[in-house]
């Protein structure tokens, strides 16, 4: 634990509400005229490597496309020629050999000291033959790796019912659909040819593209040292399972290699490839994309060429627009954003408005709170394969991504939405409730609540020889249960219940060391700083020794400045367990939650507020190059540059008020 040093506390309230003011004032310059905000998510540029990969097998790579992202890939390049993953990221192996392809692809001369520099640390690390499976099979795209030496992902999948195991909504969303287009592109096995070849970096230099290098259970079974979900990300499946799969994956490399007279096995795949398809192209969205995602984005596009969709089909167009509408190009280069979060930021945003103290019926409020609306989804998605009954409601993270509404937004929306309702009018009111009723729906069998879908927690899929990266189910969570909880226990005829179970399953999830695991945020800082709120509105006292383990928890994770912060590392590394630089957003989620547990006096709250107010710049908002978002735990990391924005108001906001102050 770390120990704060002594540090004048803020001289007065009026000090702290001056630097409320500023930062208020940031928030609602950034405000879309429509009523939304959304700021960048800052990822890595494996999203610009595989945006030009992509170009370059579609034949579209424009020569100032390519100059303009290799610029950022540059920019992020470390002094050891590498890429990591997030900002003082160690080097990562996939990232790096993604990264120095699509600088070779923009012309960079691989005789040059860094890019020389790459190739000797990808060769000393184990090489291409190391990486996770997905960067091999980009280089199978490219014409650099066998696709015999890759796991089989056939179409067939298709075929299975929902009820046995391994279908596909076995899988989480955002792996489903990258899932589902995967097995097109795999029982296609396409070759687009760099024009160069990049034997520098295989661990074997005389080791051509056509090698099948490694050993078939290592490269089959995704246990390359670039891959990996780490420790905190899942429970890992059972050796057993492991090997079982292995030896199915042999089986299905044998299949895939029957001659194309074994009628049977051709009039299954033709049937596997057309109901794979009609999966994908019911489920684009207005804005042309897949889930509003990279991954299912981009392996759709390459699905649907090779199904005989031609660049200027519809449908094709439709999706390249919607790709260079992730697009941000200014004076520091052209990158590809993973995603966009508008209703997640909007949200957010009008939260730490009313704590900021701005009237609800400003007018900002109000666009905002009728932009929210207007984005309620009312449709049935994926996650009505298993809540068939349930009636549609509740909000996507993205501008459109009706398929795939989330339960964490949606908590939040409805929150923002009870801030301004009387303002708004009875549509506001009617929108919550379809959203909390179709949050407790959603509620799955343990108690918990997980992102996308009820009940998503099969171990089986974590078994399959090509999840080496990232989570692949969405199981409960503690910072979307704590989030709904928080919702729900402010509504007005809630199932006691439903939050009783959730807070049960909460309570069940506390660390031995008092803290919480933070699903979409890091890490501990975020669970703790989710559920300490929850568990509080909920009616846990705040004496409860839930509440106050929690509270040491933070008073001994403050650092000496104090400012709370938390590294990455320690997805895959208990040392780092709340330890790390101060960031804006952790240290407002450390103070939210002392605030909650009634501590708005203590010496570790004053010196948090301190921090924050010392650490503002002169614009009202603060610095902060920390990822401090989570895609997938420790495997992709995101900087939402709106986080260091709201979540200060909110801390700042509610401590003026527990203080005595107005905002």
């Amino acid at each position: 634990m770390t120990a704060v040093a002594s540090a004048p506390g803020v001289d007065h309230v009026d000090q702290v509400s001056a630097s409320l003011a500023a930062a208020r004032d940031h928030l609602l310059g950034l405000q879309h005229p429509e009523g939304w905000w959304k700021a960048e998510l800052e990822t890595n540029v494996t999203m610009d490597a595989e945006d030009l990969m992509l170009r370059h097998f579609l034949g579209i790579l424009d020569p100032e496309v390519a100059e303009a992202s290799a610029r950022w890939i540059r920019a992020n390049q470390h002094d050891d020629g590498t890429w990591g993953t997030f900002h003082g990221a160690p080097p990562d192996l996939s990232t790096t050999i993604e990264a120095y392809v699509a600088l070779r692809l923009a012309g960079d001369d691989g005789a040059s000291s860094r890019m020389r520099a790459a190739a000797a640390w990808v060769q000393g690390h184990g090489g291409i033959e190391a990486s996770r499976v997905f960067t091999r099979i980009w280089m199978a795209v490219v014409g650099q790796w066998d696709w015999e030496d890759l796991p089989v992902l056939p179409p067939e999948i298709m075929f299975l019912p929902s009820w046995a195991p391994l279908n596909i909504y076995d899988f989480g969303c955002w792996a489903r659909q990258t899932v589902v287009a995967l097995t097109v592109v795999m029982a296609h096995r396409p070759v687009r040819p760099l024009p160069f070849t990049i034997d520098e970096l295989r661990a074997s230099p005389d080791a051509g593209a056509g090698t099948r290098a490694g050993t078939r259970a290592g490269t089959r079974a995704g246990t390359g040292a670039g891959g990996g979900v780490g420790p905190a990300a899942g429970a890992a499946a059972p050796a057993s399972a492991g090997g079982l799969f292995i030896a199915f994956d042999r089986l299905l490399h044998r299949y895939e290699r029957l001659p194309r007279w074994v009628l049977p096995r051709n009039l299954l795949r033709r049937a596997a490839l057309v109901r794979a398809e009609q999966w994908i192209i019911r489920r684009q969205e207005k804005d042309g994309l897949w889930g509003g995602i990279q991954p299912p984005v981009v392996y759709s596009i390459i699905a649907l060429h090779l199904l005989g969709y031609p660049i200027d089909h519809p449908v094709m167009q439709a999706a390249l627009a919607g790709l260079d509408g992730f697009v941000i190009h200014d004076d520091r280069g052209r990158r590809v954003e993973a995603c966009q979060s508008p209703v997640w930021d909007t949200a957010l945003a009008v939260v730490a408005l009313d704590d900021a103290g701005l009237d609800p019926s400003h007018e900002a409020q109000v666009a905002a709170g009728r932009w929210l609306i207007g984005e309620e989804i009312t449709v049935a998605g994926d996650w009505a394969i298993r809540r068939p009954r349930l009636a549609p409601g509740g909000w996507a993270f993205e501008f459109d991504n009706d398929n795939y509404p989330d339960i964490d937004d949606t908590a939040e929306v409805i929150l923002a939405l009870r801030r301004v309702q009387k303002a708004i009018g009875p549509e506001a009111a009617a929108a919550c409730a379809r959203g909390v009723a179709w949050t407790g729906g959603m509620q799955s069998r343990s108690g918990g609540w997980g992102a996308f879908d009820a009940d998503n927690d099969s171990e089986l899929v974590a078994s399959l020889p090509f999840c080496d990266f990232g989570k692949v189910t969405d199981p409960p969570s503690a910072d979307v249960t704590a989030h709904v909880i928080e919702m729900l226990a402010d509504e007005p005829g809630s199932p006691p219940a439903a939050i009783d179970r959730g807070v049960a399953w909460l309570s069940d999830q506390q660390e031995a060391d008092g803290s919480w695991f933070g699903r979409w945020g890091v890490n501990y800082i975020y669970g703790t700083g989710a559920a300490v709120p929850a568990l509080v509105a909920a009616g846990v006292p705040r004496h409860d020794p839930r509440i106050r383990r929690a509270v040491a928890w933070l008073k001994g994770h403050q650092n000496p400045d104090g400012g709370w912060g938390e590294d990455l590392r320690s997805y895959v590394d208990d040392q780092w367990r709340g330890r790390g630089h101060s960031s804006a957003s952790q240290t407002a989620w450390a103070v939210l939650a002392l605030l909650a547990a009634g501590e708005q006096h203590s010496p570790a709250t004053q010196i948090g507020v301190d921090w924050l107010v010392a650490s503002q710049r002169a614009d009202g908002t603060w610095d902060e190059p920390w990822f401090t978002g989570t895609g997938f735990p420790w495997d992709f990391s995101i900087n939402y540059h709106l986080y260091r924005l709201v979540w200060p108001v909110m801390a700042l906001g509610r401590f003026v008020r527990a203080t005595g102050g107005k905002g």
